[in-house]
């Protein structure tokens, strides 16, 4: 099996502006990234990009992954991977990875393992990977995405809302404190590059803006996207300053 990894990585951020770039024990959180990239089956690793500054952090460390400078009009990291996928020619039947830029703990075995996922279901346009809920916390926690799948592993609906919601409980959010059968949704993809640029071209659904969840808009649009319990634990992704604090003491 051949794949893609590309890896985007935009230097804006609200709350942590030039996140890519910050130190890691002595190296930019994305060069971990693509590290992480590189010792997978992918055959290519790209960094797409919105700034120079990141670019050469990534030429300078690596020979074995290239960066693009991508439009600084892209609304998302899935639009930055299109414009890869196009500007180097990839076939539409050709998989990609994505791995996001802030992604520092990434196991290999999760890249390989969604890429292998995509390719072993071929009625599926994009796969993706989940972890089982462990705490109440977790579950009613907006911010963690959850998934519920069909027999068949394809995605019935993405939400930050607490999903399955037990009827027999009471109808207030507070009265839903179980969580057995949860999943939480990991922010690992794998695409056809077909897929890829037919998401890319379509405007947000109401599902996507509802939600904010750009997932939702390829699932709107009847892309089957299909999902895999992860083979191993995710390590910790980089959102706030203290998520940074916890890989720099753990990594």
């Amino acid at each position: 099996m051949t794949f893609k990894v590309v890896i985007p990585a935009r230097y804006a951020s609200t709350r942590l502006p030039g996140k890519p770039l910050l130190d890691i024990r002595g190296k930019p959180m994305v060069v971990w990234v693509v590290e992480s990239a590189c010792a997978s089956n992918a055959d290519e690793v790209w960094v797409a990009t919105d700034d120079d500054r990141i670019g050469n952090a990534v030429d300078r460390v690596t020979s074995k992954a290239k960066s693009m400078i991508t439009s600084v009009d892209h609304r998302s990291g899935t639009d930055r991977i299109a414009e890869v996928a196009t500007r180097n020619g990839w076939a539409d039947d050709i998989i990609v990875v994505n791995v996001q830029g802030d992604e520092p703990q990434m196991p290999v075995m999760l890249i390989n393992q969604v890429a292998a996922l995509l390719q072993a279901n071929p009625h599926a346009q994009i796969a993706t990977l989940c972890t089982p809920i462990v705490s109440l916390e977790e579950f009613l926690n907006t911010n963690v995405v959850k998934v519920v799948k069909a027999d068949n592993d394809v995605a019935l609906y993405f939400s930050r809302a607490p999903i399955p919601w037990h009827r027999d409980s009471a109808s207030s959010l507070n009265s839903q404190t179980r969580f057995d059968g949860a999943s939480r949704h990991l922010g690992i993809y794998a695409y056809r590059v077909g897929a890829l640029r037919r998401m890319t071209q379509l405007q947000p659904g109401t599902l996507e803006m509802a939600e904010s969840l750009e997932q939702l808009r390829a699932m709107q649009a009847g892309m089957q996207i299909v999902v895999a319990q992860a083979s191993v634990q995710p390590g910790q992704s980089v959102d706030t300053p203290e998520d940074i604090e916890r890989v720099r003491t753990s990594t």
